[in-house]
């Protein structure tokens, strides 16, 4: 007597036709997205403009630079970013109470929270092999539990004197991507090039190279430098496979100046801008919120629309 398997016996009961398209079933079942993969859709839909170029009001600077210029109201430098219609707001953790205190049913931009602290910016880096330091103050689930949209970290290359600084670069920031994807939540990845081996951290050569870096790490959007250049920015942003948002840096001089780097970066596909002291230390910055609003209006599609 010759026994037949059972999953032989049901294979044999079933004609071709059906048994393919069970078998098309079953692999469609383990393809589909989990809840967590949804929540990233929506969360990132509050961020990302579909019709034009994103603009972020980047509000994280007291954390490493302390009360400069443009920082020292809060509460009413966020109330005036909401009013002005930023898209989204960046902020430390602790100063969400006064995003929470300032919107309305009217207008709600996308919130964003930084989860970490570096000292790249001050002459510590300078210093010593140890200078350049940087470490988490929060976790994604606590931005969740606070409100938050996305969530933000650094990203550097360049050694920072240390041998072992960007392997725990990596490492922190592929922990974190880890952590995001479980809890559906956007993770933005500000990608910088700083150290003792990096003497144009606008070279195309590193800023092409961190910003696949994060992206590969498992960024949702890239915050980065620009180039400089519209031809040179819009290759770095044809070899990144996510949305980069170009940070503005530090004030420069006139509104107008502000006005022909966002141009530039429009011309150059980039998805948006990432603007704080050149909004924030504005004199008029309702008025200068608007024009740039209007200049990205321009852009369409933006990238990875």
């Amino acid at each position: 007597m010759t026994l037949t398997h059972p999953i032989a016996m049901c294979r044999n009961q079933l004609t071709a036709e059906r048994w393919k398209a069970r078998f098309t079933s079953i692999v469609t079942f383990h393809r589909r997205k989990s809840l967590a993969d949804f929540g990233k859709q929506i969360r990132l839909r509050r961020i990302l403009r579909h019709d034009r170029g994103t603009l972020v009001v980047a509000f994280d600077h007291a954390l490493v630079l302390g009360p400069i210029p443009g920082t020292i109201d809060p509460a009413r430098q966020i109330r005036r970013f909401v009013e002005a219609k930023a898209d989204a707001i960046l902020l430390n953790l602790t100063s969400i109470r006064y995003f929470a205190e300032s919107v309305s049913s009217d207008h709600m931009p996308g919130l964003i929270a930084r989860l970490d602290w570096t000292t790249a910016f001050n002459e510590s880096a300078k210093v010593g092999a140890n200078g350049f330091q940087t470490c988490l103050v929060a976790h994604p689930e606590d931005a969740l539990r606070s409100g938050a949209d996305a969530v933000i970290t650094f990203l550097f290359v360049g050694g920072g004197g240390d041998p072992d600084f960007e392997k725990k670069e990596v490492e922190r920031v592929g922990s974190l991507a880890r952590e995001c994807e479980r809890a559906g939540i956007p993770l933005i990845v500000e990608s910088l090039a700083r150290g003792n081996q990096v003497e144009n951290p606008r070279d195309p050569r590193w800023l092409m190279l961190h910003t696949r870096m994060a992206a590969e790490l498992g960024a949702d959007i890239i915050k980065t430098e620009n180039a400089g250049d519209v031809p040179t920015m819009r290759e770095v942003i044809r070899a990144c496979p996510v949305p980069i948002l170009v940070l503005g840096g530090s004030r420069t001089s006139t509104d107008e100046e502000v006005l022909n780097v966002v141009r530039s970066i429009v011309q150059s596909g980039a998805a948006g801008v990432f603007f704080g002291r050149n909004i924030f230390q504005a004199d008029n910055m309702p008025e200068l919120l608007q024009r740039v609003r209007s200049i990205l209006g321009d852009q369409t599609p933006p990238q990875g629309k």
